[in-house]
């Protein structure tokens, strides 16, 4: 974890009795999630407790006795949103339908600084280049598949080719949605990724001006390689797992960490997750992505999270009360 030198963020260590839910969770859920990735952590304190996750009888009694729930706060309200892996229709060649093309990083973008998103699209500057991994048959679902960062295409004879993020163009995020409620179209509560679909769609020269007010561009790579069975690739280059995989802020969440989500809203969540994935739009102590599955169903549901609540970081004991001494109550 890179300590973020901010004199509002806090560190409070609390007991598992403490978490709302805890005990009716399904830990054994967590802990295999949990293995998945936790072979990547190399030190000692995290290489120990995977070497143990590995023969565990009752995995609730491992997260409870070898970690501590730790409450990171940087002075932000926390903010629980929802990503899944697309899936489009598209072709290996370019034709009538399929013709806006899913780019490989270029040479020239690998040190993170590039043109624009208009740039690119609009200028054409990749074109004929070679970088096509392949082409799709809808603007508005390939910009999306951009921000998910990873997902599958369906080739006309039936088979998926699966896409993960390549890199991007140093562009800074900039939320669609947001600049929708400023410019008056909706108000915050009515944004989903539906509705801006939607309305990109009913307007499609407004809808190209407003996905060009997102100047940030993804590039892909292809990660065919992963079973069907088995979801995208995250941040540390492992599968993540339907409900129990979050992306965090890496700068106050290490990746690979057991996360505990108490989601308020409309379906309230109470659950033991684990932070492997990270998201350019995901900055903060409190701020999550919890990922929902591949497919339009569960592109639907996470479209609608958008709710308050509290995150606690499982950490190593010894991990956990070392914080304190850097700022924590």
């Amino acid at each position: 974890m890179t300590q973020p030198a901010s004199s509002e963020t806090t560190f409070e260590v609390l007991d598992f009795a403490d978490l709302e839910g805890w005990a009716q969770d399904d830990h054994a859920a967590a802990l295999t999630t949990f293995r998945n990735t936790c072979m990547d952590r190399r030190e000692p304190d995290w290489t120990s407790l995977c070497a143990v996750a590995e023969n565990i009888e009752n995995p609730r009694a491992f997260f409870e006795l070898f970690f501590r729930p730790v409450l990171i706060r940087d002075g932000k309200d926390a903010l629980f949103t929802g990503y899944f892996e697309p899936e489009l229709d598209g072709a290996l060649r370019p034709d009538a339908r399929y013709r806006y093309p899913v780019y490989a990083t270029p040479p020239e973008a690998r040190g993170g600084s590039f043109v624009s998103r208009r740039e690119i699209e609009e200028g054409g500057v990749l074109r004929g280049r070679g970088l096509e991994i392949a082409w799709v048959d809808d603007p508005v679902e390939l910009f999306f598949l951009q921000i998910q960062g990873s997902g599958r295409i369906r080739l006309p004879d039936g088979r998926m080719i699966r896409v993960g993020y390549g890199g991007k163009n140093g562009h800074e995020y900039r939320s669609v949605g947001q600049e929708m409620v400023r410019r008056g179209i909706y108000q915050t509560h009515q944004v989903s990724a539906q509705v801006i679909k939607n309305w990109v769609r009913r307007n499609p020269a407004q809808g190209q001006e407003l996905l060009w007010h997102n100047p940030s561009f993804v590039f892909f790579r292809e990660v065919s390689e992963v079973p069907a069975d088995r979801g995208p690739l995250g941040a540390m280059n492992r599968s993540i797992t339907t409900m129990r995989s979050v992306a965090v802020d890496p700068a106050f969440v290490p990746l690979g960490a057991p996360v505990w989500v108490e989601k308020e809203g409309q379906n309230p969540i109470r659950r033991l997750m684990i932070a492997q994935d990270t998201g350019s739009a995901i900055k903060g102590a409190q701020r999550a992505d919890i990922f929902f599955g591949t497919g339009d169903q569960a592109g639907r549901a996470a479209g609608r999270l958008r709710d308050p609540g509290r995150m606690l970081v499982l950490l190593p004991i010894q991990r956990a009360y070392a914080l304190l001494s850097e700022g924590g109550e």
